[in-house]
């Protein structure tokens, strides 16, 4: 058979070749590009690209910033990324490192990945107790609650931060959420410098948490929070569950990076 999207090396379908590259094109520059920019790096007509953007941005494959002028990654990539993991191979390697800071903390254990704006629970660690914070994996949260949004907003810059907030707002979730954006900017700036995020009651009265964010493994920003309830989590204790938490978080990195 002959005709132009058949060659000795197989079927080619230009469009889909097309909208990957420029998914490359956009994945390799973190702060987004313009349809211009893209018609120019991938040496395309504008109503080509254009027709491209749109088909991508209503797969959730590309997101548009505010003003519609730049185009990032969409929610999409990460579901797929997210879809392909070994599941069992992720809880058989990340399980006895959850169960050990569990053991060692008293309070239950959470790691997850952020797909598609918002925390998704991939593997958990309840404590021992009667009295405990419990969520099973799959469950989701808000990506602008508490320690866990705090940790994965704190590795974009100031702009993806504010596109976030014109996006989800800040919600006054409990009369200690921090809805004002400069106290909320300021927050993420000793989350980054800190290496943690903390949770005072802000997402669900009367609870805290304490969240590491990982480095990121095939693309997906990863997450591991420890939860309990404020009587429990004093501030005495705070600093040995901070401590743990983080070095657990490293120890995890270690094991994860040839699994996922």
């Amino acid at each position: 058979m002959t005709g132009s999207y058949h060659t000795s090396a197989g079927y080619r379908a230009p469009a889909v070749v097309r909208a990957f590259e420029l998914l490359r094109a956009v994945a390799a520059t973190p702060q987004g590009l313009s349809l211009s920019q893209l018609s120019k790096q991938l040496g395309l007509g504008k109503s080509t690209i254009h027709g491209l953007i749109r088909a991508l941005v209503q797969a959730g494959a590309l997101d548009q910033d505010l003003e519609g002028r730049h185009y990032t990654l969409g929610g999409t990539i990460a579901d797929l990324a997210f879809s392909r993991w070994n599941y069992l191979k992720v809880h058989e390697k990340a399980q006895p490192t959850l169960d050990e800071l569990c053991r060692k903390i008293g309070e239950s254990v959470f790691l997850g990945a952020l797909s598609r704006r918002r925390g998704v629970i991939v593997a958990t660690a309840e404590a021992a107790k009667p009295l405990k914070i419990s969520a099973p994996p799959g469950t989701t949260i808000p990506l602008m609650a508490g320690a866990v949004g705090k940790t994965f907003l704190s590795r974009l810059d100031e702009d993806g931060v504010r596109r976030a907030i014109a996006e989800n707002g800040l919600p006054p979730y409990t009369p200690q959420s921090i809805v004002n954006e400069a106290d909320y900017l300021a927050e993420l700036v000793r989350v980054e410098r800190n290496g943690y995020a903390l949770d005072n009651e802000e997402y669900l009265p009367g609870v805290r948490a304490v969240a590491v964010g990982l480095e990121k493994l095939k693309g997906l920003p990863l997450a591991l929070w420890v939860v309990g309830f404020a009587a429990s989590m004093g501030k005495r204790k705070m600093p040995s569950v901070i401590d743990a938490t983080v070095a657990a978080a490293r120890r995890l990195e270690k094991v994860l990076e040839n699994v996922i």
